[in-house]
């Protein structure tokens, strides 16, 4: 097994350190940002208005020297406004493609909800094959793409449900909320002049995270562990609260996560503990609990504890 260079190991404190200075008492979502980030995935945050969801994704960006691009979604917003266009041009006879913002590292799709369905769509394609098609031609997107989503839990007017397969393309969903009252002190004192994130230095660039996310996946996996994960993602399509289990790509997913966070813990292998704690993120909005459950009071957080008590953790794993 790939013995953990100590520089790598600096260089993701360095990252989180960052982060940590612009978003003040929210460790345990930085920890989850970066573990998406090293998995790969994307990022649903669902949060009110004003937590600090797109100062937290710009400070991501920055860190890595990446590309970062925002798009305002509503329901005006073409998938064309996202994906680009081709533009004829008589002096040449010649279409030239015009890269929209998801030609990008880092693209945040704010109030994603209020999109319409169809533009919705047209991110499907990108984040999961990581390339997009226009007019016939495929286009490769930057690498690393990672995609973050925000919408309102408690807005409804003028927003549209994300369909259960854009769903399940996110690697995560979590939210931020509220900071306790002294983080939120400490937050008006810091930012009284000027907001940290203006004074952000770049810590890694995008080699760097190229290469973490490639050490990520030679995480090990221990087959008991594996078949621990495995147990879960089974026992959430088989419990009688649920109506939607988690399908075989949440069970990919949370594999991917549980090795980047493993590698953010500075270990070279999982622990029944990453899944764990990694598996309301990873599964929660996946799942969909029957109506009877829903009227008996059940969430899909207390389900998720059932399913751990029923599974079996592995007592011994192979490092």
């Amino acid at each position: 097994m790939e013995a953990i260079v100590s520089e790598d190991i600096g260089m993701l404190k360095r990252i989180q350190a960052n982060l940590e200075s612009c978003i003040l008492g929210k460790t345990d979502e930085i920890k989850l940002l970066m573990t998406a980030m090293l998995a790969g995935g994307h990022v649903l945050l669902e949060d009110v208005p004003g937590t600090g969801k797109t100062i937290l994704i710009k400070s991501l960006a920055k860190s890595i020297r990446g590309q970062f691009r925002r798009i305002q979604c509503n329901p005006d917003l073409l998938p064309t406004d996202i994906t680009g266009v081709s533009i004829y041009h008589p002096k040449d006879e010649v279409f030239i493609f015009r890269p929209g913002p998801i030609m990008t590292h880092i693209l945040l799709a704010d109030e994603i909800n209020r999109a319409t369905t169809k533009t919705q769509s047209a991110l499907l394609e990108a984040m999961e094959e990581r390339h997009i098609t226009v007019d016939g031609a495929t286009h490769e997107l930057p690498q690393p793409f990672m995609m973050l989503a925000t919408q309102n839990p408690i807005d409804f007017e003028g927003t549209y449900t994300l369909p259960e397969a854009q769903l399940d393309r996110f690697m995560m969903k979590f939210s931020l909320g509220y900071p306790d009252e002294a983080t939120e002190t400490k937050m008006i004192i810091s930012q009284s002049i000027v907001h940290p994130i203006e004074k952000l230095e770049p810590v890694a660039d995008i080699e760097h995270i190229l290469g973490m996310q490639q050490r990520a996946k030679r995480v090990h996996l221990d087959d008991a562990v594996a078949s621990y994960l495995v147990s879960i993602t089974r026992q959430t399509r088989e419990h009688t609260a649920i109506f939607l289990g988690a399908s075989p790509r949440a069970t990919l997913a949370l594999v991917q996560a549980s090795k980047a966070y493993a590698l953010l813990q500075e270990r070279d292998y999982v622990i029944p503990d990453d899944i764990k704690f990694l598996a309301p993120y990873v599964l929660g909005h996946r799942l969909i609990l029957n109506a009877e459950a829903r009227m008996d009071g059940a969430t899909v957080q207390s389900v998720l504890q059932s399913v751990f008590q029923q599974v079996r953790v592995p007592v011994r794993m192979e490092k």
